[in-house]
């Protein structure tokens, strides 16, 4: 019998479930690089079934993003149809690092799936990418940045933040942010922080 368009068995949805809130937790604990045999074995599942519900760490990860990656992406859409476009680029670039600094290590992960497109997480790399472009490209628009930026630079630079946040402290890696963003200014515009 075929087990195309059958509903997954209440064991496995319970298995699925254990499994992410067991990744979360070591995530927070020990990064995204955190051992997947950890997670199994708080879980109480084998390695197997949970590489049967996440063949890979990317995988894994994407699916403890999603629900925060839509609401992100929802927001990001929402910020560049703003008024404002130097205060929606700055709370883009924010959201992100925060965002990014979940897990330490994630910032690594998003710039090696930025790069691969066979990953999983590269399509939200690319959408964060697009937003920040988007963002960038109102702002240039508008004269409030530079005109050489591009939202792959500041993607590249958020993930650079978030690394540094989960380093330093929230305080000392925002107050790295605010000399990022003053960065971006295009010459002649004025700091409003």
């Amino acid at each position: 019998m075929s087990s195309i368009g059958r509903r997954p068995r209440a064991d496995a949805l319970r298995n699925r479930q254990q499994v992410l809130a067991e990744a979360d937790a070591v995530f927070r604990e020990h990064g995204a690089a955190g051992s997947l045999e950890s997670v199994a074995r708080r879980a109480g599942v084998a390695i197997g079934t949970l590489y049967g519900h996440f063949p890979t760490r990317h995988v894994l990860v994407g699916a403890l993003l999603r629900e925060r990656h839509d609401t992100l992406f929802t927001w990001g859409d929402e910020l560049t149809a703003g008024d404002d476009p130097w205060d929606a680029l700055g709370n883009w670039v924010r959201a992100v690092v925060e965002h990014t600094a979940t897990y330490r290590g994630l910032a690594d992960l998003f710039a090696a799936s930025a790069a691969d497109a066979e990953s999983e997480l590269h399509v939200d790399c690319a959408r964060m990418t697009a937003i920040g472009e988007a963002l960038v490209a109102a702002a240039r628009n508008a004269g409030v940045v530079r005109p050489d930026l591009g939202g792959e630079d500041v993607f590249v630079l958020m993930n650079a933040a978030a690394w540094a946040r989960a380093q330093l402290s929230p305080a000392e890696a925002d107050r790295l942010v605010g000399f990022t963003l003053d960065g971006f200014r295009a010459s002649g515009t004025r700091s409003g922080r």
